[in-house]
């Protein structure tokens, strides 16, 4: 059992990864090398000469590229070390882990692990003002945790009081607010920023669908094949 969830996650966290990190290459690198022309100084938003907002960012670099692919293929598989388990206790008790049931359970960890920190404290560029890392990562760790208990109460539960606490889970942090800086003094243009947040949310909604996707399709083939064996023995 163990090396059945071990090797699913990492076949569908290996796949789901490699795919997320070529269209992070393709759609959310770019906007992010393009801010860091405006973080180093080499571009200034409201300067005295109007800039394109088309600048070259340079190509691919083996060894940097090279690098974000096996981190998001790391870090995915991470994710499906977190997922399947989960998937594995819902399929004992009665649910099917179909492909299309893969792909919900992925888009409800994107929504629990990214879009309900993101809500109030989407993904930031370079350049940017922002509060204490470490006072951000505490309120991202807590959100994450009462979405991902909400989460469980509405597909485990089946009565209004459980609903309602996780209805209560999912807004409390950001009723309460996420930390924010002092002033708004960041020097890469809004536009910019913008994009990119909604490319790196649209990458990581991709990612965890697949991910859930694979992750179901791997977990039914892990048992075909323990099955095979035992159905020749006999």
């Amino acid at each position: 059992m163990f090396t059945r969830l071990i090797t699913s996650a990492l076949f569908a966290g290996a796949a789901a990864g490699l795919i997320a990190a070529l269209l992070q290459l393709v759609f959310v690198q770019p906007v992010l090398l393009h801010a860091e022309l405006y973080e180093s100084g080499q571009l200034a938003h409201f300067a005295a000469a109007e800039i394109s907002a088309h600048q070259d960012v340079g190509g691919l670099d083996p060894m940097r590229d090279g690098l974000s692919v096996v981190f998001s293929m790391l870090l995915y598989s991470g994710y499906a070390l977190i997922l399947l388990p989960l998937m594995s206790f819902a399929e004992q008790r009665g649910q099917s882990l179909s492909g299309k049931n893969g792909l919900i359970w992925g888009a409800v960890g994107f929504l629990v692990i990214q879009f309900a920190p993101g809500f109030t404290l989407a993904p930031e560029v370079p350049g940017v003002a922002a509060a204490d890392v470490g006072i951000r990562q505490i309120w991202w760790a807590g959100t994450v945790i009462a979405a991902g208990i909400a989460a469980a109460l509405i597909a485990f539960t089946r009565n209004w009081i459980s609903w309602i606490g996780a209805a209560i889970l999912l807004l409390a942090p950001h009723l309460i607010g996420a930390p924010e800086p002092e002033s708004f003094a960041g020097t890469v243009p809004p536009e910019i920023a913008a994009l990119f947040a909604a490319r790196a949310f649209g990458v990581s909604l991709v990612g965890w669908s697949l991910l859930g996707t694979f992750a179901a399709y791997f977990w039914r083939m892990s048992d075909v094949t323990a099955s095979a064996p035992q159905a020749r023995k006999a």
